[in-house]
């Protein structure tokens, strides 16, 4: 292989340059690193909204308890500002895609209830809307919303984009918030534990709802060497599908996250043997906790992969998730240790020897990160140191 063949292998590598992440451990990625890693826990009473009347089971969740709304806007907006003192420069150019769920549902409530409300946030091209004018972006965005997969479908789409030489920059952001409409919902699945969640942990009752934000900024090396920025890591592979099972639960055989992560490896051009460890989606719910035990033994075989979940420390941070734990998945590569699963005691069949309530050195130079959603969908992607 030539030497020019080589420099465009490298420059169609995707590089993550600067990363900033909110959530209920704290306001940047060091706090979020430490409190995770100190086997700490933001899962607490709520107190944005009543939950003792008798009809929410669940009364927990990791919540930022001096967000707020100002004038007649979501508090969305107060979370984003804090995202952004933590991100570095961000390119005029840059495509933008952003990813939630509920947006600024925070603002439906207030507007149901007859409260002055800019119904505007509750729309889920807001987030689009309020990062391109805050940041000066040319670029109008576009916003990804796929259940609990949706930022990391953003990353894989940005990701794409940039291998494909459509654009040389993306900014990834993404953010969802707590409120009475989305805990409502959950409850009436009966998808919440009463006490803070348990991934992988055979006795686990259900998942904790969390709020947070993530900004990414993906860059084509050649540009990232050009103006000298840094690397945090790449993303080297992305796969996402769709089980077609149920409105909820998951496909049992873990067929959908087994093609996703196939796909991943081999866009990254990777085996399974080149994985040093997995973040896992790990809600702590019984049917995802078991599904992707079953997919990641069909994609490994036996090898008893070192994996782990963030959820019982920050709780399910929903539209957020995936961007919050590609930036802890790069952060692990760097540090070569992977952080505890906060909760886990009592592993579930199938998790002896992959999880663990402690923080565990890692040997290696690739990650695979993955979540799954209501509807079916599952992404994934290979991280690289």
């Amino acid at each position: 292989m030539g030497v020019d063949n080589l420099k465009n292998i490298e420059s169609g590598r995707v590089v993550v340059t600067d990363a900033a992440v909110v959530t209920a451990l704290g306001n940047n990625l060091d706090a979020l690193w430490q409190g995770l890693m100190a086997g700490e826990s933001a899962i607490r009473p709520i107190n944005r909204f009543p939950v003792d009347q008798g009809h929410y089971k669940a009364k927990i969740a990791a919540h930022i308890d001096d967000l707020k709304a100002v004038n007649d806007r979501s508090m969305l907006q107060h979370l984003l500002d804090r995202l952004f003192l933590e991100m570095g420069s961000v390119p005029s150019d840059s495509a933008l895609i952003t990813a939630t769920i509920k947006a600024g549902a925070d603002n439906l409530e207030s507007f149901c209830r007859g409260k002055q409300a800019n119904f505007q946030d509750v729309l889920l091209s807001s987030i689009a809307d309020i990062v391109g004018a805050k940041l000066g972006l040319i670029s109008n965005g576009i916003c990804v919303s796929a259940s609990c997969a949706s930022s990391t479908i953003a990353v894989a789409h940005g990701a794409a984009l940039i291998e494909s030489g459509r654009t040389e920059a993306v900014l990834v952001c993404c953010g969802d918030l707590i409120t009475e409409y989305a805990f409502s919902g959950f409850s009436a699945l009966k998808a919440l534990s009463p006490f803070p969640c348990r991934p992988f942990d055979r006795d686990r009752k259900g998942l904790s709802l969390g709020e947070g934000a993530a900004a990414l900024l993906l860059m084509n090396a050649d540009r990232a060497r050009r103006e000298n920025r840094n690397r945090l890591g790449t993303i080297l592979g992305w796969g996402i599908t769709n089980d077609a099972t149920h409105i909820t639960a998951p496909a049992k055989n873990g067929r959908g996250l087994v093609q996703a992560v196939d796909q991943a490896l081999k866009t990254a051009k990777r085996k399974p043997e080149d994985i040093a460890a997995i973040s896992a989606h790990g809600t702590g719910t019984v049917y995802n906790d078991l599904m992707e035990l079953n997919a990641f033994r069909q994609v490994f075989s036996e090898r008893k992969m070192p994996l782990y979940s963030i959820k019982g420390a920050i709780g399910h941070t929903l539209g957020a998730a995936g961007a919050i734990e590609v930036t802890l998945g790069l952060k692990a590569l760097l540090s070569q240790v992977i952080p505890p699963t906060v909760g886990f005691s009592n592993p579930e069949n199938g998790a002896e020897g992959q999880v663990s309530p402690e923080s565990h050195p890692v040997s290696g130079d690739y990650l695979l990160t993955t979540n799954s959603g209501f509807g079916g969908v599952n992404a994934a992607l290979i991280l690289g140191k």
